[in-house]
């Protein structure tokens, strides 16, 4: 749905079951959410096939790939898969890439020395080649001699290109070579500010937000049901979503306290986790969201919990 503020859309978890993917697509277009985001997590699926199913199997809804590891692919072919996917539909797609989480790419053998150095390379290239532009470069990570898509195979409409980011650099690269950021949960408006604050655009730069959610007429079910995705945001990768907030040494603290991520989650204080996630009353959702928007964030993006994601959605539909 579509606001006077932004666009409120849902995530595709990754560990959908299989005969579920295109039925959460459908329902999710049905209800009315303007956009449909798919992740690529090691060992789980591919982004772009998912993208291209739920296109696919739908008529409307936006999808979003987010994200696409900048060391996973060569940039030429990717730009290929892209464009192929952003002609079949038109204005339909958005691609977010990133650095990818450390740890899974040194799994592969795919951690560069400079991130930020291949990050920034990497999504000019994408752009110029989704343009149409004959590209030539030799830089220290991506080196393309004189390549150029086909006309044939050439979108009419480049697809915008994110970049999914969270820490002070890679916001900077975001802002001085992407069409805008997809931040990953938690985001809180205090996340927000700080987030723009690096990013410092100087052009239109869309601002998508991934948020852990969860609706229910009884306050309390919601907040239980988000608090175990929460287990994460004590562990240092989060520091960035987590340090603007001002209980941020409190939160800290706890986790220092606890023996495992389960139990810090289950330690969360209410007021925290409802901060830390879209999660209560319809009512409470919307004004949650209307706080992002306010914030500057242009695609609110829901993520369910489980055990039974449709089921999920449909409460997560009430926000509509």
């Amino acid at each position: 749905m579509t606001t006077r503020d932004g666009t409120i859309g849902v995530l595709l978890p990754r560990d959908t079951p299989t005969q579920d993917i295109i039925p959460f697509a459908r329902r999710a277009e049905e209800h009315g959410f303007d956009e449909l985001w798919v992740v690529e997590d090691l060992g789980y699926r591919g982004g772009l096939v998912q993208a291209a199913t739920v296109l696919a199997s739908t008529t409307r809804i936006r999808v979003g790939v987010g994200l696409l590891p900048a060391s996973a692919r060569n940039v030429a072919f990717t730009a290929m898969e892209i464009a192929s996917l952003a002609q079949l539909h038109p204005d339909r797609l958005d691609i977010a890439v990133g650095h990818g989480m450390p740890s899974w790419m040194r799994s592969v053998g795919a951690w560069p020395r400079s991130p930020l150095t291949l990050l920034a390379e990497y999504i000019t290239v994408l752009k110029s080649l989704l343009s149409g532009e004959p590209v030539h470069q030799d830089s220290k990570y991506v080196h393309v001699d004189g390549v150029r898509l086909h006309e044939s195979s050439t979108p009419a409409a480049a697809p915008l290109v994110l970049a999914g980011v969270r820490g002070p650099k890679s916001l900077a690269v975001s802002g001085d070579v992407a069409d805008g950021t997809l931040l990953a949960e938690p985001v809180t408006p205090a996340y927000v500010t700080e987030a723009l604050k690096h990013i410092a655009p100087t052009r239109p730069h869309r601002l998508v937000a991934y948020n852990i959610a969860a609706i229910d007429d009884d306050p309390a079910v919601a907040l239980a049901a988000v608090r175990p995705a929460l287990a994460v945001v004590g562990e240092p990768d989060w520091r960035p979503h987590i340090a603007p907030l001002p209980f941020y040494d409190d939160l800290v603290a706890l986790r220092s306290r606890c023996d495992s991520a389960e139990e810090f989650a289950r330690a969360l204080p209410d007021e925290w986790v409802g901060q830390l996630a879209v999660a209560g009353t319809p009512e409470q959702a919307r004004s949650g969201l209307a706080d992002l928007f306010d914030a500057g964030v242009t695609s609110a993006i829901l993520a369910p919990v489980g055990p039974d994601y449709g089921a999920s959605l449909e409460s997560l539909a009430a926000v509509l």
